[in-house]
């Protein structure tokens, strides 16, 4: 059911009885209706995050802690102890909430995070043609249009499809790295990821695994598939079991 939450500032779908003990929270460019299939006989909540679904975007250009921050509000609907199903981005705002309330996060099933950069990650620096448009467009001599031509022509389809806060929001979270966050978390994890993810590769996951106190691995060979959420429903409630499990052990 379509509830709001945070006086009106977030959106999401409430299932089965009150207090929830699931938060669902979904990737970048995604909203909780990924998570339909994998709520149904739960008691969660799956939020749209801001600048998705129903929920109108942040007022700046904040990351994932700031995201965390806005979702805060949420956790007052939600049992003592809960567990965090995030996916992709939404995974890196579950990481925060799991440092910042840790009396309250139980534990965290993380698919599809990109917590580490990628290990064939390049240096980040521009090409110089790039710098040297950049240079010019700071100092007027390159128009502003010609300059935002150029900034799509070299983006993602992420980056080319935001705008206004949200490109902001984006140009913010693809810098961000967990290393020194992950040690933090000390709830029990599991991380479910496809072997063929090619948004965020398996190998950030084998990485991420040893930064974690307690975390175990679960790799799916088919779906090959980033979104896990819609494609493997299944195996997700499986790791939510799991996750359980080890909470009460």
């Amino acid at each position: 059911m379509l509830t709001t939450f945070s006086g009106g500032r977030l959106f999401g779908d409430r299932t089965g009885s009150e207090p929830a003990d699931v938060l669902a929270l979904h990737g970048w460019r995604r909203d909780r209706s990924d998570f339909q299939a994998m709520a149904a006989g739960l008691d969660a909540i799956a939020l749209d995050l801001p600048g998705f679904g129903a929920s109108p975007p942040p007022d700046e250009g904040v990351g994932a802690a700031g995201y965390a921050e806005l979702v805060a509000p949420v956790l007052d609907e939600l049992a003592d102890r809960f567990v965090i199903v995030g996916h992709s981005f939404g995974g890196r705002v579950a990481c925060h909430l799991a440092v910042e309330h840790p009396d309250r996060v139980a534990g965290l099933v993380l698919t599809g995070v990109p917590l580490l950069h990628r290990a064939d990650r390049g240096t980040g620096t521009p090409p110089l043609g790039y710098r040297l448009m950049r240079w010019a467009n700071r100092r007027g001599i390159v128009s502003d249009d010609r300059m935002e031509a150029l900034r799509r022509s070299r983006g993602s389809a992420d980056y080319q499809a935001a705008t206004g806060v949200i490109r902001d929001v984006l140009v913010t979270v693809v810098n961000e790295e967990y290393g020194a966050l992950l040690p933090r978390i000390d709830v029990p994890v599991e991380l479910v990821w496809a072997r063929r993810d090619d948004a965020a590769p398996l190998e950030v996951a084998e990485r991420s695994l040893g930064l974690f106190p307690d975390a175990t691995l679960t790799v799916l060979d088919e779906p090959a598939h980033h979104d896990l959420p819609i494609v493997a429903a299944h195996e997700l409630a499986a790791a939510l079991d799991r996750v359980r499990e080890r909470t009460t052990s």
